[in-house]
């Protein structure tokens, strides 16, 4: 696949902006090159290209650095895809429906149209719908959340998908390591349109530093590179992932415990007779019978869970706590169910 195809004209002719920092990326004792203060804690830029984190990243993933990007959260990494695929007001893009809601505003303030083909019963695509689209050659972009949010489950037979769409992949994996099923990670050399998200957020506990991770061939990952604002990520965000992720241990350990309090979670709604959805992720998906008045009694207790009555009738989104805290949400929901 000639990635160059895909790219908007503009961007392939696009000069990116050079900092000071992406001349010049080695040790010195004294730095008169970025107009910065010389006084101060935190004076000096962060490295734009943040690569003692990707190494740490790399090495925990098992894969080159030359395929990673880091962005300020997985928004701005889809914000950029739309920027480098889609023309503003020509291109499309396609995601399914429920699912992550950032796809839809990602869309709307770029000017691209964004097709959404409902889910089937099970929460699995529809291919034969699907077909109807794939070939469109004004659609660029599929957006596919696996395992998907809110209904917790993986999509599957996206190897079809892969190998027959003429543009551009993104698989949202935000969820993946609390699923026991693999990762697209390891598929990036057998297909050069896929980008698989990931993020610090979820499993690594670290939503506050904001960082996403994209993963894809060089080719990709270089206009990403090319296209996104100097210095994306601060010094101390960097650091204090990097500091985390030293102990990764740790990391698997709260990831297991999510996993077992998941299953504990779920048998507890449902010997309670609510309708529970099987989930890959660290939340579930729960039917009640008025999503809208369970929330709104949660919150009186100081229990705050996610009411999805909007995208699916009378069900609420649980994300997986504490032992500590699912047990006083279970003795909560006892009263009120």
């Amino acid at each position: 696949m000639n990635i160059e195809k895909l790219i908007r004209p503009n961007i392939l002719k696009l000069k990116p902006y050079a900092s000071a920092r992406t001349e010049f990326s080695g040790k010195a004792s004294i730095y008169l090159d970025a107009n910065e203060s010389p006084y101060g804690a935190f004076n000096r830029y962060p490295d734009p290209y943040q690569q003692d984190l990707k190494k740490k990243i790399a090495e925990i993933k098992s894969i080159s650095t030359s395929n990673i990007f880091l962005g300020n959260g997985s928004d701005e990494i889809l914000d950029l895809a739309f920027r480098i695929f889609c023309r503003p007001g020509m291109d499309k893009a396609l995601s399914f429906f429920p699912s992550y809601g950032m796809y839809d505003v990602s869309a709307a303030i770029n000017d691209v149209e964004l097709i959404q083909l409902p889910l089937n019963a099970n929460f699995q695509i529809d291919f034969d719908v699907l077909k109807m689209y794939l070939y469109d050659p004004q659609l660029k972009l599929l957006l596919i959340c696996s395992p998907n949010n809110p209904t917790g489950n993986t999509l599957e037979g996206l190897e079809a998908i892969l190998s027959e769409f003429p543009g551009i992949v993104i698989i949202d994996e935000a969820y993946i390591d609390f699923s026991q099923k693999p990762s697209w990670l390891s598929t990036l050399d057998d297909y050069p349109n896929l980008i698989t998200l990931q993020t610090l957020s979820k499993s690594y506990g670290l939503a506050a530093l904001r960082i996403g991770m994209a993963f894809a061939g060089e080719a990709i990952i270089n206009y990403f590179n090319r296209v996104k604002p100097p210095y994306n990520i601060s010094l101390v965000n960097q650091e204090a992932a990097l500091k985390s992720l030293s102990d990764y241990s740790r990391i698997t350990s709260q990831i297991n415990e999510v996993r077992e309090q998941r299953a504990l979670l779920a048998a507890e709604l449902q010997s309670m007779g609510l309708t529970v959805y099987p989930s890959d992720a660290n939340f579930l998906l729960v039917e009640v019978n008025n999503s809208t008045q369970v929330y709104q009694t949660l919150v009186g207790r100081g229990i705050i869970i996610r009411n999805r009555n909007s995208v699916m009738k009378n069900c609420i989104r649980i994300t997986v706590g504490t032992p500590a805290e699912n047990f006083e949400l279970i003795k909560a929901l006892k009263e009120i169910v």
